[in-house]
């Protein structure tokens, strides 16, 4: 094969890795399925499945990482796996946009109609008669009881700052990167996962707060359920962002990256800031309005 074909086509070797996590991705989705069907088994059967899936993702990643310290890949390599993380991204963008759909459709639309407006008074009055069209609301039924209303100061507002924050710290460890400036990025590398993880603390702490004092809880109706639903699923990213950030700073001590190659740490900024522009929708969306 010619040096041209060379820098045009790449052919990936074989690998166990793609059959190993789809082995664990099957164990971890019966054993969530059946654990929250109310089976104890599937909670074993659950860290089974993620134990083997943690497994896959270190070391298929170790070995992605040698291949490319080892001068492996070429460009087409390193753009295809541009092109990669662009499309991982955009299903991610897709998948927080049907929760925040989901939270529209039920603000919007299904509420207003058991709240029998001028179009649709008669869902209020053969179904729900007396349910009125407000928000919050953990009706009809009375779902949950009374609680109270997640606003949008205190720890909401600390976390909307801390992740801000850390939006800037990894832009500033990005341009010292590409100027090989690399104690200024290390330390701001790591200023960006330390205060990952303290937003995560944060929101365990709002959690808590919610549930014992507010009683505002997942079971709390339709505001309960997608107010847990967008931000848990938003601070499961933001966690795994963290922990990607990790990995990417224990391999800037180790002397990885240079500023002409350096995917693996401009994917993890990608990703990191689009966790924070998902936390600015979710920030106005639930907490404000």
């Amino acid at each position: 094969m010619s040096s041209h074909a060379e820098d045009r086509y790449y052919v990936p070797h074989g690998s166990q890795w793609p059959v190993i996590g789809s082995i664990g991705l099957f164990f971890l989705m019966v054993g969530v399925s059946t654990w929250f069907n109310g089976s104890d088994a599937g909670y074993w059967v659950m860290l089974f499945g993620a134990a083997i899936v943690i497994f896959m993702l270190t070391g298929w990643f170790s070995n992605v990482i040698a291949e490319s310290q080892g001068g492996l890949y070429n460009t087409q390599v390193d753009k295809s796996f541009r092109m990669g993380m662009f499309w991982f991204i955009f299903s991610e963008v897709m998948f927080f946009s049907a929760f925040f759909g989901a939270l529209f459709y039920a603000r919007n639309m299904s509420v207003p109609w058991l709240g029998g407006d001028s179009n649709n008074f008669f869902t209020n009055m053969l179904l729900w008669s007396g349910f009125e069209n407000t928000w919050p609301t953990n009706g009809p039924a009375d779902m949950g009881g009374e609680y109270e209303k997640m606003g949008p100061f205190g720890l909401p507002l600390l976390n909307t700052a801390i992740l801000l924050t850390s939006s800037v710290t990894i832009t500033i460890a990005h341009h010292a990167l590409l100027h090989n400036q690399r104690k200024i990025l290390n330390v701001f590398l790591a200023a960006t996962f330390l205060l990952g993880y303290f937003f995560v603390v944060m929101q365990a702490e709002e959690y808590i707060h919610a549930y014992q004092e507010m009683n505002l809880t997942m079971a709390s109706g339709i505001y309960g359920a997608t107010f847990y639903m967008l931000t848990g699923f938003h601070g499961m990213h933001v966690t795994i962002g963290a922990i990607m950030l990790t990995v990417m700073w224990v391999r800037t001590m180790k002397g990885h990256f240079t500023p002409k190659s350096h995917f693996g740490f401009e994917a993890v900024a990608w990703y990191w800031h689009f966790v924070d522009v998902v936390w600015l929708g979710l920030y106005v969306f639930v907490y404000w309005m």
